[in-house]
């Protein structure tokens, strides 16, 4: 019944890295939900790959703001922020 709905663990993660630039098709998208519905892998990846995503966008916005962008110091609490996000 589902059987269009069915995607490999590769093609989620592609899915997934495609939605998160937003080129991913709407059917592309509601493959990608069913699937991490029942593969608890795939919704770790794509969980984490949507924090990472937005720590960017948000680092990005506040470098927009500066000439020299990231001290060490920023580089240092962005690698912390990366491993905490990583390891929830």
């Amino acid at each position: 019944m589902f059987k269009f709905l069915k995607i490999t663990c590769q093609e989620a993660n592609e899915i997934c890295n495609k939605s998160q630039y937003g080129e991913a098709s709407f059917s592309e998208k509601m493959k990608l939900e069913f699937h991490i519905a029942f593969c608890k892998i795939c919704a770790l990846y794509t969980k984490q790959n949507k924090n990472l995503t937005g720590i960017f966008k948000r680092k990005s916005l506040d470098c927009k703001e500066h000439t020299h962008c990231m001290s060490n110091n920023d580089k240092e609490l962005l690698k912390e922020k990366m491993k905490q996000e990583m390891s929830s």
